[in-house]
């Protein structure tokens, strides 16, 4: 096999050379020609290349780079272990054994492979970092020329107003206040809504609910009335009509035009906690019985209960 003819990386300054018999040339040309399959890495002689390398080392002195000895082991290494499983009998695969000496021998293919990928996306970094540090930012003022083409600034007010504007923005804000007053609402007199409902209801006779509160700007409101028709209707001043179920409910005025409907309930201030007695009285029989203790049945009604 005559000589190879290479040369180094492109961006890259000449490094160790690679002098045998069947290749004359960079290192990392070799190593191109080995995974490209056009050199046989068993026709290689590691052995010189390893000594050749330490050879080019010493000769440095103290300016070797580590970074570059450490490189050549990694790839001197793959190599030999590529040249062993290359130098192995091969047969047709027979088991799970030889099965993995072609995949480990596929697996150190791909690290000389990745080895030049990485390589050559450093060269383009290290060429495109060179080329960009011979640039330098334009550090110049605009050219007269240039300049005289800018539009004049006119200003539109005058300095009396421009000191009003000054004085203005430099004035002290009032700090921004929040009103509470809008997450409490205020009660509702559930009399009041019921002295209207019958003012409307002797006038017109009869209407339906979605008229009653047709006025109501708030929920409180409506609630509030919808308590004064229940007022009203337990006082028999008036009665509810609905033809369908979850249909138009209509209310007929049936009290008297001139006596006075009262009504016990005045505000509505949304639903009251429940009183320490309704605590009591929620305890039922099951929950005794839970408890363990005996429940004694009686018919006899309790005291301030209808008899």
């Amino acid at each position: 096999m005559g000589l190879v003819p290479g040369g180094p990386l492109p961006g890259r300054s000449p490094g160790f050379e690679v002098h045998l018999d069947n290749f004359d040339g960079p290192f990392d040309l070799l190593l191109g020609l080995i995974s490209k399959h056009k050199l046989d890495v068993t026709e290689i002689a590691l052995a010189k290349v390893t000594d050749d390398f330490v050879a080019w080392i010493k000769a440095k002195g103290k300016e070797w780079d580590l970074d570059e000895a450490s490189e050549f082991l990694v790839v001197a290494a793959t190599l030999l272990d590529l040249k062993a499983a290359r130098l192995l009998p091969q047969a047709e695969v027979e088991d799970d054994e030889d099965l993995a000496l072609l995949e480990a021998r596929d697996l150190l293919f791909a690290r000389l492979l990745q080895y030049r990928a990485f390589k050559d996306v450093a060269a383009t970094f290290a060429q495109r970092i060179a080329e960009e540090n011979r640039r330098q930012p334009r550090a110049v003022a605009v050219e007269p020329r240039f300049a005289q083409l800018l539009p004049e600034l006119v200003l539109g007010i005058t300095p009396e107003q421009l000191a009003m504007i000054a004085a203005k923005a430099m004035t002290p804000k009032v700090a921004p206040q929040v009103g509470l007053a809008h997450l409490h609402a205020p009660p509702v007199s559930v009399r009041e809504q019921a002295a209207l409902i019958i003012d409307r209801l002797r006038r017109t006779r009869s209407a339906s609910f979605r008229v009653l509160i047709a006025d109501a700007e708030e929920t409180i409101v409506v609630v509030a009335r919808f308590l004064a028709l229940l007022e009203l209707f337990r006082e028999g001043a008036l009665a509810f009509d609905q033809v369908t179920p979850l249909g138009e409910l209509t209310i007929r005025w049936t009290g008297s035009d001139d006596e006075d409907v009262v009504v016990e309930v005045d505000e509505f201030e949304g639903a009251p906690p429940p009183p320490e007695d309704d605590v009591a009285e929620s305890v039922t029989d099951e929950d005794i019985a839970a408890l363990g203790a005996p429940v004694t049945p009686t018919d006899e009604p309790q005291e301030g209960q209808d008899q």
